[in-house]
């Protein structure tokens, strides 16, 4: 397996130049996400399809590395596919290392899924699939930023990009047979815009959330976005700030003085100390707002009946999805489905090809026979 490592500016300069004409490029991360709110970026792994660099294992190193600006115009650059497997973590180190998100992004476990392939396919499972290779764990748990790197690491590296080629070659020609190509490609689009986006709502993913009135939803509303705006200003997780648990507590408790933070919320006491003023300020800020600009209440769980209609509703889905030949989840997530039986606000996620397959067949069906 031909691999290099590339630990200077001027070498990923000429790597780049050597590069274009290249119609799409494979792409992995090494990443360390221990004590920290952003992924430390530890090793960047490129294989172009097409041009002068094709061929070979490029594994840049970022701790190396001090103007990645010539790698940031290749991701924003339209012309070259950007290929990844299950992208999510590795467009969290791109946001934050270079600024940019890979697109046009092609993810070979969507692509594999809405190929007709198992929905979630791990990259060892799926290179096992498609090209009949075993791939090696052994550095699954290296240290990605200690320095030097070691050949074991390089050449398990290299292979995440290697073989990435010729899986994107077997789904690329798939979802061509199939016409869902572009749907690939717009779910790239859709994941990058997500992430881009940045938008808040938090909030809404802890548990027992919908007990709370307007105004207790309020205050967990912006404890829930002053805790991400400090973690990420001093890249600690969130737990270091306050735990979910504790957010909870303070929205419905609404501690008024530092002794109420003490005695109503369980803070570890550095916590208190570093963090309690900010947070009896983030109350007393809510205490202030005028009632039209509170939130609505989250909807409670699903009744019986409900639940019921949500388990037709999901065969339904089941249907569609063995008709088109993919995987249920591939179409639609759980979550999605409550929303369009609740008839709450829809998901950017839902335009496009998803709408006219997935979407209005399954509300037609809702306003008849699952009604």
């Amino acid at each position: 397996m031909d691999w290099q490592l590339l630990e200077s500016d001027q070498a990923l300069a000429q790597l780049l130049e050597g590069a274009k004409g290249c119609t799409a490029v494979m792409v992995d991360t090494e990443f360390m996400r221990r004590n920290t709110f952003y992924p430390q970026v530890a090793l960047v792994q490129l294989c172009f399809h097409g041009g002068e660099a094709a061929g070979t294992a490029w594994l840049v190193d970022p701790l190396r590395i001090e103007d990645p600006a010539p790698l940031a115009a290749l991701f924003a650059d339209p012309a070259v596919t950007k290929v990844l497997h299950s992208a999510s973590e590795d467009l969290e180190v791109f946001q934050q290392w270079l600024g940019v998100l890979p697109q046009p992004l092609f993810d070979t476990q969507k692509a594999a899924a809405l190929a007709g392939m198992d929905f979630g396919m791990g990259y060892r499972n799926i290179v096992l699939a498609l090209c009949e290779e075993d791939l090696p764990k052994g550095e699954t748990r290296s240290d990605w930023l200690q320095r030097p790197l070691t050949e074991s690491q390089c050449h398990y590296a290299a292979q995440d990009v290697i073989w990435l080629l010729e899986v994107y070659r077997e789904l690329a020609v798939r979802c061509r047979e199939s016409g869902r190509y572009d749907w690939v490609l717009a779910e790239g689009e859709e994941a990058c815009a997500n992430l881009a986006s940045g938008a808040g709502g938090y909030y809404r993913k802890l548990k027992n959330a919908w007990k709370l009135r307007p105004r207790e939803l309020a205050r967990l509303a912006a404890i829930c976005d002053w805790r991400d705006e400090v973690a990420r200003r001093e890249d600690r997780p969130r737990s270091w700030i306050i735990d979910d648990p504790t957010c909870f507590q303070a929205a419905r408790l609404r501690p008024e003085t530092s002794d109420d933070l003490r005695r109503k919320l369980e803070m570890h006491p550095s916590a208190l100390r570093r963090y309690g003023q900010g947070l009896l300020q983030v109350l007393d800020d809510c205490d202030g707002l005028p009632d039209d600009a509170l939130p609505a209440p989250l909807p409670a769980p699903l009744s019986a009946a409900q639940r019921e209609q949500l388990k037709r509703l999901k065969a339904r889905l089941e249907a569609i999805a063995g008709e088109m030949g993919v995987a249920p989840q591939a179409l639609l997530a759980n979550r999605d489905l409550e929303i369009l039986l609740r008839g709450g606000e829809e998901p950017a996620a839902w335009s496009g090809w998803r709408r006219d397959c997935v979407i209005e067949p399954l509300r037609t069906w809702l306003q008849g026979a699952g009604a």
